[in-house]
């Protein structure tokens, strides 16, 4: 591990010599590149025009000189510097390529002269009133900076440092913030910035948390696991969750390293019981669990109401990212989120909830129901693959399904696990019952229906799982509800050979 005393060295003055800049860059990187480079003179001087120390230009040229690299044309984003500090980004194109800026803590290069992705760096925000706006040179005094008052972000570099790390992503630094003289590109920036955080957070393994506010040491009193400034609760940090959490301002006499009383995990206090379980919880994987992701959203709250939605993006495994806007409807961002998910998330979402839509369309829930609602507390797995057809607007899956079968039974709800009965000829006309339940309280009219095969062919080893609607004209399905039918009947099923592939466009 590397202790850092302070920043000396990465404050670094470049003195106003372009050849001295060049001399320190070539050290530094082990490389012997001249100022006959092309375009590197030029580069060279501007930086000493503009006062850059030497971490600045270091964070500018670094992606250029190692390996090898002679490509030095000047990255359209602007970079600045303090301590040694310095933006640099990647720029998005065609292919969805997104901006990815990190703080550079220290000049020095990577041992083994690789790039490697910025560490992000989650927090919790704290209140607006124990915050404090600053400007530094580390964003180039383009917004000013909110933490809370008593935090220094030079300490923050100091302890990233000290846990090893080099180049960092924070949010407060790497997207833009309210106010400045920006101010007017801040809502342009943001339907790109914003939706894609969660890309810097899927790229790593490792999260640094600071859970009581950026900057502050960890602590724990009553109140703080139900306040909606808690980590926990927040919707953004939904998606910041990589597969080891370390917890940033933590020392040996805090709640983390409290220790279990008993065999059944409890802890000397309520309290502390938990937060543990909270932090248990928060590393379990969501993402592409639809439900469980929506469940988790649940309970947390955001600034404004669209984050809710725009933070499940990267949960969800999006093919693309919808862009964000802060006024737009609830209802609007839930659709184009759906429609951006990847086909397997849909086809979860279709299968898995056990009601028809109640705003546009039928096969998915809205955003009012998703979020309002109790969603189902059961497990059962999916395989269809809902596809998206925007040019005609249209979803569409070819899965398994029987054509026609009677359910009956299940329209009046009574108990926990309601059970009825599914009707269905073979092909010789003769008739086949079968024990089908629904482990949800919406009921199912007694009818003929079009069953399809959310396992679509695959073997379960508990239950299986059907999703029930009506085959209407032009190959269109409407979905009613959700079944179960258990292993055993979901094979004497099968020994019908009446279950079929069908192409359905669903409403």
């Amino acid at each position: 591990m590397r202790w850092v005393k302070g920043n000396r060295r990465s404050s670094f003055q470049s003195n106003g010599r372009t050849p001295g800049i060049l001399d320190r860059l070539n050290t530094t990187l082990g490389t012997s590149y001249t100022l006959d480079t092309p375009s590197l003179s030029s580069l060279l001087e501007e930086y000493t025009t503009n006062n850059y120390d030497f971490g600045m230009a270091y964070g500018c040229l670094r992606l250029n000189f190692v390996n090898g690299r002679r490509r030095t044309e000047r990255s359209d984003e602007k970079h600045s510097s303090g301590a040694g500090s310095s933006i640099h980004g990647y720029h998005p194109d065609a292919s969805g390529i997104c901006t990815v800026i990190g703080w550079s803590l220290w000049w020095i290069t990577d041992v083994d002269g690789k790039l490697r992705w910025p560490q992000p760096i989650s927090h919790a925000w704290v209140d607006e009133k124990d915050r404090a706006d600053i400007w530094t040179p580390i964003n180039g005094y383009e917004w000013p900076v909110p933490i809370p008052k008593d935090s220094d972000l030079n300490l923050i570099r100091i302890e990233m440092l000290n846990l090893g790390l080099e180049y960092v992503w924070l949010d407060v630094l790497c997207l833009r913030q309210v106010g400045g003289p920006g101010e007017d590109m801040r809502a342009e920036e943001w339907k790109l910035d914003v939706p894609t955080i969660g890309l810097v957070y899927c790229g790593t393994e490792t999260v640094v948390c600071y859970l009581s506010g950026l900057g502050r040491p960890f602590s724990l009193k009553e109140g703080d696991l139900d306040s909606d400034r808690c980590w926990f609760r927040r919707a953004w940090t939904l998606q910041e969750v990589g597969n080891e959490m370390v917890i940033a301002g933590d020392t040996s006499d805090r709640p983390l390293h409290a220790k279990p009383i008993d065999e059944d995990g409890k802890y000397e206090t309520e309290l502390l019981t938990r937060f543990h379980a909270e932090q248990l919880e928060c590393t379990e994987d969501i993402r592409m669990w639809v439900l469980p992701a929506l469940r988790n959203m649940q309970k947390r709250v955001s600034t404004n109401p669209v984050d809710k939605v725009a933070g499940l993006a990267f949960v969800m495994d999006s093919d693309w990212i919808p862009a964000y806007y802060e006024s737009q409807s609830l209802e609007e961002a839930w659709t184009a989120l759906v429609n951006s998910m990847d086909v397997w998330c849909r086809g979860r979402l279709f299968s898995l909830y056990p009601e028809p839509g109640n705003a546009g369309r039928k096969w998915r829930p809205s955003w009012d129901q998703v979020m309002m609602e109790p969603l189902p507390a059961y497990h059962t797995e999916s395989a269809i693959f809902l596809y998206r057809n925007e040019e005609k607007d249209e979803d569409l899956c070819y899965p398994k399904c029987i054509k026609k079968g009677l359910v009956r039974g299940l329209a009046v709800v009574e108990g926990d696990d309601l059970r009825g009965e599914l009707i269905v000829k073979d092909k010789g006309g003769i008739e086949h019952g079968f024990e089908v339940t629904v482990p949800h309280a919406y009921p199912i009219p007694d009818g003929t229906y079009t069953l399809i095969d959310s396992l679509d062919g695959y073997q379960c080893n508990v239950r299986h799982s059907w999703v029930v609607g009506q085959s209407l004209p032009g190959r269109k399905f409407e979905k009613v509800s959700v079944l179960n039918t258990s292993k055993k009947e979901h094979r004497r099923l099968e020994d019908l050979f009446i279950i079929k592939r069908h192409h359905y466009i669903l409403i």
